[in-house]
């Protein structure tokens, strides 16, 4: 199975954001308890190269790992160097969509305009990671599918149980979840069984929404 076929069968992408990395190993290995195993550990994180290993040595290739908030070629390249099989970014740089093709990695640039969205495409981006989706809600996703239907979209922000659906609904492949599956407060205080709980949860509402769906 291809990086990119996991993601869409998968339908969550796990974003790791803290201000230590103290617990992300666990965090990570919480979410893949909880039947998540596409993770993302963003570059807001001190020490995230560390972590990244750190995470790759635990989990393997049990998990799909990505770095995150990549802003340019230099941390893309030093992410794939420290064990990330994806990128993303809240931003869209070309150089880092070349890069990571020259290496065959996934990439998920941010992107939240119709001109944005077709630049990313051309060139070649795997997934188009719609942010801050909370802004605009559902609504805009549907509406861009209308005339982009042949693109993928992430929505990321503003995704929780209550509004996942909705996103799946109008159109999207599979969805970003930060702080509303990795609470601050739980990582805080360690309650890895919160984590672990919350993935389970995301889990099978993707899984439900989609057989409502038909996809």
């Amino acid at each position: 199975m291809s990086d990119l076929q996991r993601v869409l069968d998968g339908g969550i992408v796990a974003i790791i954001r803290a201000t230590s990395g103290d617990q992300l190993v666990n965090v990570a290995r919480a979410l893949y308890e909880g039947g998540i195993d596409v993770i993302e550990v963003t570059f807001t994180v001190p020490n995230v190269l560390e972590i990244l290993a750190a995470v790759r040595k635990d989990l393997g290739k049990k998990i799909l790992l990505g770095a995150g908030t990549v802003l340019d070629p230099e941390t893309c390249r030093a992410a794939l160097l420290a064990g990330a099989e994806f990128i993303v970014s809240p931003a869209l740089n070309l150089d880092v969509i070349k890069l990571c093709k020259r290496y065959s990695k996934l990439v998920m640039p941010g992107v939240f305009t119709p001109t944005e969205i077709v630049t990313a495409w051309e060139a070649g981006a795997d997934i188009l990671k719609l942010f801050p989706a909370d802004c605009v809600g559902p609504n805009y996703l549907k509406a861009l599918r209308g005339p982009l239907p042949q693109v993928r979209i992430l929505p990321t922000g503003g995704v929780d149980l209550k509004t996942l659906p909705d996103f799946f609904k109008a159109g999207a492949c599979a969805v970003g979840l930060g702080g509303q599956l990795v609470e601050k407060a739980a990582v805080e205080s360690g309650n890895m069984t919160r984590i672990r709980d919350l993935a389970a949860q995301y889990v099978a509402l993707v899984k439900q929404t989609r057989s409502q769906l038909g996809t």
